[in-house]
């Protein structure tokens, strides 16, 4: 008799609550208290990348002949928890 394998659950969309060009502040993690305009939004995995927040650095291998390598310093996606809406005019952030 085999054994039954589960099958996958469609992945389920998250409801966001900023969405692409929002300006944002960090409320935790090592950025904290920075703000940053929001890039790009992953409603699947509730996650945002924002403009200078996050950094990683990337080793980007040539592609083709007598190109060097080179560093590439890209934003990484942070929890939509992790941020709160931020009003520029009123130099605070509110909550959503």
């Amino acid at each position: 008799m085999a054994t039954a394998t589960p099958k996958a659950k469609p992945a389920e969309r998250i409801k966001m609550r900023v969405k692409k060009g929002d300006t944002v502040q960090l409320i935790s993690g090592k950025d904290k208290g920075k703000t940053g305009e929001v890039l790009r939004t992953l409603p699947y995995e509730n996650r945002v990348v924002v403009q200078g927040i996050n950094l990683r650095t990337r080793h980007v291998k040539p592609t083709q002949e007598g190109e060097s390598g080179r560093i590439v310093t890209e934003e990484a996606s942070v929890h939509a928890s992790n941020v709160m809406l931020y009003s520029s005019s009123k130099q605070v952030a509110s909550r959503v």
